[in-house]
C-alpha cells in the first residue's frame, strides 16, 4: 500500500465552487473572533446559503476589476481566504491604496503557516495590481492578529472607528493598520 503524494500547501485565486467552504469558514471564525452578542446577532441575520451565493458572485463577477478573493489550500481543500481590493476609505488615494476586507484562516487550521502564506499572497497580488499601500481594519482587542501583522510590517495609522448592528445592540471597536507594498 502506497500513500498518495501530499499536495503542497499553497495560495491561489478562489474558484466559484469554493464559495460554500469560504462561507462556512467565515461563519465559524465569527463565533471565535467576535464577542458572543455580536456573533449571535450577525449569524442570525444571514444564513449559509445567502453567504455562499454572495461569495460565489464576488469570485465569479467581482464588483471591481481589482477585487480578488484568494484562498489558502491544504491537501487540496480551502482552509483560509482573503478578500482584497481598492480601499474604500474616505482618505484613500485611488489606484494607490488597497484594503484587506476579509482575512480568515479556519480555526482548526491556524498556526500551521497558512496565515503567513496567505498574507504573502495578498501582498504579492496587491503589488501586481499596482497598489503601493494596503490598509486593514482590525478589532482593537484582537491582540494575536495585531502581533502577527506587526511582525509582518503592519502598523496602526491612527484611524479608528466603531462598527455595529443597525439596532446598535452590539458594536466592535476597530483600528486601521497599514503597510507599504513597495
Amino acid at each position: 500500500m502506497t500513500d498518495a503524494p501530499r499536495t503542497p500547501d499553497s495560495c491561489r485565486l478562489a474558484l466559484p465552487a469554493e464559495a460554500e467552504r469560504i462561507a462556512a469558514i467565515q461563519r465559524r471564525s465569527w463565533q471565535q473572533l467576535f464577542p458572543t452578542d455580536v456573533a449571535e446577532h450577525v449569524l442570525a441575520s444571514v444564513d449559509l446559503a445567502s453567504m455562499t451565493e454572495s461569495w460565489a458572485h464576488a469570485i465569479a463577477k467581482p464588483p471591481l476589476a481589482k477585487f480578488r478573493v484568494l484562498v489558502a489550500i491544504e491537501d487540496g481543500r480551502v482552509v483560509g481566504f482573503a478578500a482584497i481590493g481598492p480601499s474604500d476609505d474616505d482618505d484613500a488615494h485611488p489606484g494607490q491604496d488597497a484594503m484587506v476586507g476579509e482575512f480568515i484562516v479556519d480555526p482548526p487550521a491556524q498556526r500551521q503557516g497558512h496565515g503567513s502564506r496567505l498574507l504573502n499572497a495578498v501582498a504579492d497580488t496587491l503589488r501586481a495590481d499596482g497598489f503601493t499601500r494596503a490598509t486593514w481594519w482590525v478589532r482593537s482587542t484582537d491582540d494575536p492578529l495585531r502581533r502577527f501583522l506587526d511582525s509582518a510590517g503592519w502598523a496602526p495609522d491612527g484611524s479608528h472607528r466603531t462598527v455595529g448592528t443597525e439596532d446598535e445592540a452590539a458594536s466592535v471597536k476597530m483600528i486601521r493598520l497599514h503597510t507599504a507594498l513597495g
